[in-house]
């Protein structure tokens, strides 16, 4: 399939979901896309796969079948799912004060935080006060007593921030503090999720991977950052001070000039590297029923319900901006960010990369891409394809 004399489109759409390969080629022809991925899951079949363009724009290289791409917060929805994994087998309860696994934690007003509020974005933990590098980072040990020992923003479960890059290492700790193997989230997903499901999804990239697999990102330029974040969130973000800036600090640690990508190095919270078709797998079986991972219905009603907002509401501090939900470590179907159907959840990624699932639908869905968009509430490319799929599968009622 081609969607113009000069980018190729790959894959298979079933009888039926045209409409999604066709918006797939627009996003080529009409959206200015450079390389990229979508996967839809309906009922635990694969419906979409396609791909296409080029995974390195420098080179000309074209996006194959394996091709996988750093997704950012994406990473963050499946980061939630070791977690509710956990849950599933009685590991951890949701409603529990994190010190009660974390006893450290239990320091400088975090006494009280819950598991839910840390996961919700409501625990104030948003930043460092002691800035890490990799070395940091990549001693767990030591990472964990800085974790422990940073003091809230403000009191815990009144405001809400989006924890950026913090979250991610706040689960890995919680984790391992669980686990009965004591394993970080990246080495736990890899065991527990991706091996058993075989998905091509790394939080934890290997050194075996090769570059020729992995996808290089094309930036926006100033002006289309300025035209996408608008003018107080772009100066916001190049403001030292800011709370968006301070929650961001950190996230390059995943690249690598000399290998794309890091290796053996865990960003939870947005260094995952993968394929949307691994992404979309996932997904789909958190949308129906988790039998694959055996998981209780307990956890699955807990990952659809409504979020609980903190005590001031949905405004969050560091995005300057209301109505953003989040819920257990996922972000949520709602008003300002809305997909798939209610109770539905997953989580974007800078530039535009999307995995949800939606239970109602029974859909698992993933869109990735190298060519970085600015949209803050969904990006055109992965908007047209959505409306193209529920177009094919109309909203529950």
């Amino acid at each position: 399939m081609k969607a113009s004399q000069r980018v190729r489109i790959e894959g298979h759409v079933s009888s039926g979901f045209e409409a999604v390969r066709d918006a797939f080629a627009e996003n080529f022809s009409r959206r200015n896309e450079l390389g990229g991925a979508c996967c839809v899951y309906h009922r635990g079949e694969k419906v979409v796969d396609l791909w296409g363009g080029v995974r390195n724009k420098a080179t000309g290289e074209p996006w194959q079948e394996d091709t996988m791409v750093i997704v950012y917060s994406a990473t963050k929805g499946l980061a939630a799912m070791t977690l509710a994994l956990a849950h599933s087998r009685g590991l951890l309860d949701y409603e529990e004060r994190v010190c009660t696994y974390w006893t450290e934690f239990a320091q400088n007003g975090k006494e009280t935080i819950t598991v839910r509020q840390l996961l919700a974005h409501q625990a104030g933990l948003f930043t460092f006060d002691e800035q890490g590098d990799r070395s940091l980072v990549a001693d767990l040990d030591h990472l964990a007593t800085v974790l422990a020992r940073q003091k809230p923003a403000w009191e815990p479960g009144t405001r809400q921030a989006y924890h950026a890059i913090t979250l991610g290492y706040y689960e890995s700790e919680l984790l391992r503090r669980i686990d009965p193997h004591h394993r970080s989230l990246g080495q736990f997903f890899q065991d527990e999720i991706a091996s058993p499901l075989g998905l091509e999804f790394y939080i934890r990239l290997p050194e075996s991977i090769r570059n020729s697999r992995l996808a290089t990102l094309t930036r926006p330029s100033l002006l289309a950052m300025l035209r996408g974040f608008g003018f107080r969130f772009f100066f916001a973000a190049l403001s030292r001070r800011s709370n968006i800036t301070r929650a961001l600090i950190g996230s390059q640690l995943p690249h690598d000039e000399q290998h794309i990508y890091a290796r053996n190095f865990e960003v939870p919270s947005g260094g995952g590297v993968g394929t949307a078709r691994a992404i979309a797998h996932a997904y789909s079986v958190f949308a129906t029923g988790g039998r694959e991972l055996q998981l209780r219905p307990a956890t699955l009603q807990a990952l659809t319900a409504p979020a609980i907002p903190a005590a001031h509401g949905f405004y969050d501090e560091c995005f300057m901006g209301d109505g953003v939900q989040f819920s257990l470590g996922f972000m949520k179907h709602c008003p300002v960010w809305s997909f798939g159907n209610e109770g539905s959840f997953g989580f974007p990624g800078s530039g535009g990369s999307l995995g949800f699932a939606d239970p109602k639908a029974g859909i698992g869905y993933a869109y990735i891409t190298n060519r970085m968009g600015t949209a803050l509430t969904g990006d055109p490319r992965d908007l047209a394809l959505r409306n193209a799929v529920y177009s094919i599968i109309p909203p529950a009622p």
